[in-house]
């Protein structure tokens, strides 16, 4: 089985009346022969199309937009997924620049099967967009093998069964959702909770509702979990499994997960475009599990380049950008060669926009973004550890640290804060004792805090770091 539709059609036979999705606040599900069927009932509506052509969904999280996408697969027409929250200016430039001939927000009607011109495993059958964390989104190239290889690289790690349920907290059109909603679920034969709209108490319920096994959330959606004061009233015993990332990870809170629900906390360290270059496991010790991205994956021949001059570094521990080379890569970006001049290196290794380190065990650790890096007085400091240290403030529920500028050191360490639900707003004289007490070494103090009622997010569920920026501009 080497494309979706195989996939679906395969599980239809098997198992035509086990339930394939569930929206977790409306109940709506479908089964497996009704997500076969729906599907090949809505390519009649897309005839109209010729194979190749592009048709962008913006379509709410749910098993609609799964069909949607299944039947664009049937059908021979590349999908552009479009997030449901994204604005309308996104929206324009997703559709123009993609040229997708039109935007559906709602599935297709199912008008009787059409002609099926279905798309190859290695033929592009996706475009969606970075999450648009600034400016305006690049469109990534997606084919169905590299999220086949992604599931190959996770199954060994979480040993998936059809009895798992999972719940992708993710918006379906990103890279995070592909896998653990539209992929792995479906390759395992497992049923998959989705969420038209993410909101921590639902998720919370749904897990003790459908005796979900395998949650997938970022970072800052697992927070909001914990910071639920309704988190104490649900059984989540359930669960053996948390896929994490898209941000950093933070140590105290992964913990504080881990002890709650027994579940280990996972991730799979990549983007949208690389996939997974490396990945814990439930057998890597806590430290490494939560402190460290996990080892780098054989099959995605991760290198580390020097930022400046982009020599390989092979001395453990020193920092550079993360290059891969595998089977999840990938196609690059659609119709923009100076993105792709960036993305790529001469030699056609996929870059990260992240600094990391390489120990002698081959555990990768991020300490930083080289976008995302607070030059105070000549000297880097990563915005992901400030990030980090910030919230082990027990009154602190998420922390954004971005550059201020300054007139004499060129740029000062602003720390965007949200505090958990009852807590008084910290000051920055509370923070920085904090800090002092637990050691933290001053170049990771904040020096300017603004305390917000919530940090803005993405389109794809990320702190939106450039609106962050510019308030601190």
């Amino acid at each position: 089985m080497r494309t979706i539709a195989e996939v679906v059609a395969r599980n239809a036979r098997a198992q035509p009346d086990r339930v394939a999705f569930v929206e977790a606040a409306s109940g709506e599900s479908m089964t497996w022969r009704e997500y076969d069927t729906r599907s090949s009932l809505m390519t009649g509506t897309l005839d109209e199309f010729a194979a190749g052509d592009r048709v962008a969904l913006q379509i709410a999280d749910g098993p609609g937009v799964h069909a949607a996408m299944l039947a664009c697969e049937k059908a021979g027409i590349v999908a552009v997924g479009v997030g449901a929250r994204a604005g309308e200016r996104e929206v324009a430039h997703l559709v123009e620049h993609s040229g997708a001939r039109t935007l559906l927000r709602e599935p297709p009607a199912s008008a009787g099967a059409g002609r099926e011109r279905r798309i190859g495993p290695d033929e592009l059958w996706y475009l969606n967009s970075t999450s648009g964390t600034t400016g305006l989104p690049k469109i990534v190239m997606h084919t169905q093998a590299r999220w086949f290889a992604f599931h190959a690289f996770a199954h060994p790690v979480a040993h998936f069964t059809a009895d798992d349920v999972f719940l992708s907290a993710l918006p379906a059109p990103f890279g995070f959702g592909l896998w653990t909603a539209h992929f792995s679920p479906a390759i395992s034969g497992a049923t998959c909770v989705v969420c038209a709209r993410f909101d921590p108490d639902l998720v919370l319920r749904a897990i003790e509702r459908y005796r979900v096994t395998v949650l997938a959330a970022v970072s800052t959606q697992f927070v909001m979990m914990l910071n639920s004061p309704a988190i104490a009233g649900y059984d989540l015993s359930s669960l053996r499994i948390m896929f994490t990332g898209g941000e950093m990870v933070p140590f105290e809170r992964a913990k504080e997960f881990e002890d709650r629900t027994g579940a280990h906390v996972l991730q799979f360290y990549g983007s949208n475009e690389t996939g997974a270059l490396s990945c814990t496991t439930p057998d890597d010790p806590q430290e490494k599990r939560l402190r460290t991205a996990g080892r780098v994956i054989p099959e995605m021949h991760v290198r580390l380049l020097d930022a400046d001059t982009g020599a390989d570094i092979t001395t453990p521990g020193r920092p550079g950008v993360p290059a891969g080379k595998g089977p999840a890569l990938c196609l690059g970006y659609y119709d923009d060669p100076a993105a792709n001049a960036q993305l790529f290196t001469t030699d056609g290794w996929m870059l990260m926009g992240d600094l990391a380190t390489i120990d002698e065990d081959g555990y990768l650790t991020v300490v930083g973004r080289t976008s995302d890096i607070i030059i105070r007085g000549g000297k880097n400091i990563s915005a992901a550890q400030v990030e980090d240290a910030v919230s082990s403030h027990p009154a602190v529920a998420l922390c954004a640290a971005v550059a201020a500028p300054d007139e004499t050191f060129g740029e000062r360490v602003c720390a965007f804060v949200e505090m958990r639900a009852g807590c008084e707003p910290v000051t920055l004289d509370d923070l920085r004792a904090h800090l002092e007490q637990r050691g933290t070494g001053k170049e990771l103090w904040p020096e300017r805090l603004v305390v917000l009622d919530a940090l803005p997010r993405s389109s794809g569920g990320k702190v939106a770091k450039g609106e962050l920026r510019s308030r601190a501009e």
